[in-house]
């Protein structure tokens, strides 16, 4: 422990606390003023904004808290690994998820995915890690079915992209 990692750590939990108050409470209190008043109740482009409101209330709830952790590990002397890397400016759903709470897909990755066999294997069989892979982050964010199903479609549309980016390569490009 030494000053500037107090100096510096405060400045990261600081703005980690404003992201979680001042943005992520902000953006949830729009999301249940429409679930109060009842999606069939509102008007298309409220909906849309209650969704992108929802969405940003979720990662500034995440990137906020993984934030206040980064800096109070810095205050004691500790360096933990950055969370999140703008993934709402990814490119494709793989970037995302490379981007998206980092440190939790790393762990999937490590202990779930390579032992499974990883990429290193059949085009089928990748594709059925990829599928467990997102069914096992799905359980572990709830006991739901709605988790089991929100890790399902996150794995069919990884799977999907992946097989449309393999037949895209195959493909003769004129120049």
């Amino acid at each position: 422990v030494d000053a500037a990692g107090l100096q510096e750590g405060l400045k990261v939990f600081t703005v980690g606390l404003a992201f979680k108050v001042l943005l992520a409470d902000r953006l949830g209190f729009l999301w249940q003023e429409v679930q109060v008043t009842g999606f069939e109740s509102i008007s298309t482009p409220l909906a849309w904004i209650a969704a992108i409101a929802y969405s940003l209330k979720i990662y500034f709830d995440f990137y906020g808290y993984s934030l206040m952790a980064i800096g109070l590990g810095r205050m004691l002397g500790f360096r933990l690994p950055e969370n999140f890397k703008e993934p709402y400016m990814s490119g494709n759903v793989r970037e995302f998820y490379r981007r998206w709470h980092i440190t939790l897909g790393n762990w999937f990755c490590k202990y779930v995915y390579i032992p499974l066999g990883g990429s290193r294997c059949s085009r089928l069989c990748k594709y059925r890690n990829i599928m467990i892979i997102f069914l096992v982050s799905g359980m572990w964010h709830g006991v739901g079915l709605h988790y089991l199903v929100w890790g399902g479609l996150n794995g069919f549309f990884q799977v999907c992209e992946d097989a449309f980016s393999a037949v895209r390569r195959r493909l003769p490009c004129k120049r």
